[in-house]
């Protein structure tokens, strides 16, 4: 099993902590990964991507060039990597920034208002968490329990609300995806 994943949009949504999330709890979980960052110099409203690349094999590249699955969280996201994701594929973006969508029909599209449900659980930082939670939700690549740990450990300390915060985008992530199968 192996899935290649793209997840991008402007500096500062956090695309680039989803993909370091799900790496981090994926090599805990025994298997193989590579995280490779991406982002313009601009750290906040430049463009900024991520490959993440879980795999049971080794993994021969980092590089990212056919995703089986893309986050988008904003339009120019979508228009510069949706051709290239995988037939079959999966395409997460996120409504409220993506005004056009994709118009592919080859592939599985979950169209969410993430910044409309990261409002209603009070802060737009979960956004990427929401976002998280419907990757893992549609397509198992990391556990739920191990991405908790994970999260826990980092921001128990820290913010210990913004951690309830993003559990729950990452559980009500979890049961968006569960509408799409």
């Amino acid at each position: 099993m192996t899935t290649e994943m793209i997840c991008a949009g402007f500096g500062g949504q956090g695309v680039l902590t989803i993909g370091k999330f799900i790496a981090q709890a994926a090599m805990q979980e025994g298997k193989n990964v590579s995280w490779l960052p991406s982002y313009g110099p601009e750290m906040r409203g430049g463009t900024a991507n991520v490959s993440t690349v879980v795999s049971t094999e080794p993994i021969a590249s980092p590089i990212v060039s056919f995703p089986d699955v893309l986050v988008a969280l904003n339009q120019p996201s979508i228009d510069k990597f949706a051709p290239s994701i995988r037939p079959k594929g999966l395409l997460i973006y996120n409504t409220n920034m993506c005004p056009h969508g994709c118009k592919r029909d080859d592939i599985t599209k979950i169209a969410v208002p993430m910044n409309d449900i990261a409002s209603e659980i009070g802060s737009m930082i979960v956004l990427n968490m929401l976002a998280t939670g419907i990757i893992i939700g549609k397509t198992g690549i990391i556990k739920y329990e191990t991405l908790e740990k994970n999260l826990t450990s980092f921001m128990q300390e820290k913010n210990p609300d913004l951690l309830a915060k993003n559990l729950t985008a990452i559980k009500r992530g979890i049961e968006i995806a569960k509408q799409y199968t």
